[in-house]
């Protein structure tokens, strides 16, 4: 380098660097004519729900006993072996259907997503029977590949049991919910906190579609280098939530923070990240063309509150990436507040 500057008498540097994306309106300030539609359950949902949830507590209370004099009856608990085919026109070409199966399945005769005409087919079968039957799943049915498939299932009854509840009175209340007295009042705090739900899920919904309207009015080219910070935050933060709940050794560990396992999920999420940027820098465009501002008060709370459940966590942090991502949060809160306020938003149910 020396020997070149002596030479010429000057030296050049070629530098790259990333500049910040611009941001396109389509049209031009689209985000103050945002119209969304939001979809909800309605109140009788909320209702139905609350009356599950009694149930559930009510059936929580009642030891289960054996069935020894008679068949299976609604609101038994039997425990099945449950094999599944194909019913073809040539039997040879029958097959097993693995996700259909199961050995050992606690079943209980009450819960709601049973595959319609299962629980008919076995009502009256007693412990040590077997029972075979067919079945048409139906077109809705949550497995795509088994929708519309038409199975011969062979259920073989191995223990069944049945609850032994207590009257559903009064007297029950404080074990169903406590610091209740009467069965109104269970019923009542019970609809209270599944509103509460569902209240905080009409709130979510409505972010989630006006999110999603946002991010489709604006044109933005990413720049690769932003697009890769993004995607390795998240597959980081998945990564920790895996460790967390899975308990990875070093070797599994390892593998997962592998450059390969991060490129594969930098491919295969590629329109998810695209999505996560393209929102985040439409949220800080209007953050700032709408002067929308946050206290020093409120930053400094929510630092404090990161920091103190990283630190309950014993996880490692940076305490300026942790304002960093502060300001972000409360920039997305302030902007969701105005959009709320500003947009026209439509509630229909299902």
């Amino acid at each position: 380098m020396e020997k070149t500057y002596i030479s010429l008498n000057s030296l050049r540097y070629d530098v790259l660097v990333d500049v910040a994306p611009d941001i396109k309106w389509v049209p031009e300030n689209a985000y103050k004519n945002c119209k969304v539609v939001v979809e909800l359950a309605s109140d009788a949902d909320a209702q139905r729900i609350a009356e599950q949830e009694l149930k559930f507590r009510h059936k929580a209370l009642g030891p289960l006993q054996i069935v020894a004099d008679r068949g299976l009856q609604v609101g038994d608990v039997a425990v099945l072996d449950i094999s599944a085919m194909t019913i073809e026109q040539n039997e040879s070409n029958s097959k097993r259907i693995p996700a259909a199966e199961s050995r050992g399945f606690n079943f209980d005769t009450e819960v709601d997503n049973v595959l319609p005409g299962f629980l008919d087919s076995i009502i009256g079968i007693k412990c040590g029977e077997t029972k075979s039957f067919p079945i048409v799943f139906p077109e809705s049915w949550k497995q795509e590949d088994l929708r519309g498939v038409h199975v011969q299932f062979t259920v073989h009854c191995k223990e069944l049991f049945y609850r032994n509840l207590p009257e559903l009175n009064d007297s029950i209340a404080e074990k169903l919910v406590p610091g209740c007295t009467t069965i109104e009042e269970v019923k009542q705090a019970l609809w209270e906190r599944c509103h509460e739900v569902a209240q905080a899920a009409k709130e979510q919904a409505t972010d989630n579609a006006i999110l999603a309207q946002i991010q489709q009015m604006v044109e933005v080219d990413i720049p690769q280098s932003l697009f890769e910070e993004q995607g390795r935050h998240l597959y980081g933060a998945q990564l920790l939530e895996k460790q967390a709940n899975m308990k990875l050794n070093e070797q599994q560990l390892a593998a997962l923070s592998s450059p390969k396992a991060v490129n594969d999920f930098l491919q295969s999420q590629k329109a998810n990240i695209t999505n996560i940027i393209k929102q985040n820098l439409a949220i800080g465009d209007i953050f700032s063309r709408e002067n929308l501002q946050y206290s020093v008060e409120e930053l400094a709370k929510e630092v404090k509150n990161s920091i103190s459940v990283l630190k309950q966590n014993k996880q490692d942090y940076d305490e300026e990436r942790v304002k960093e991502q502060v300001r972000e949060v409360l920039e997305g809160a302030k902007v969701l507040e105005w959009l709320r306020e500003n947009a026209e938003i439509q509630y229909i149910t299902r």
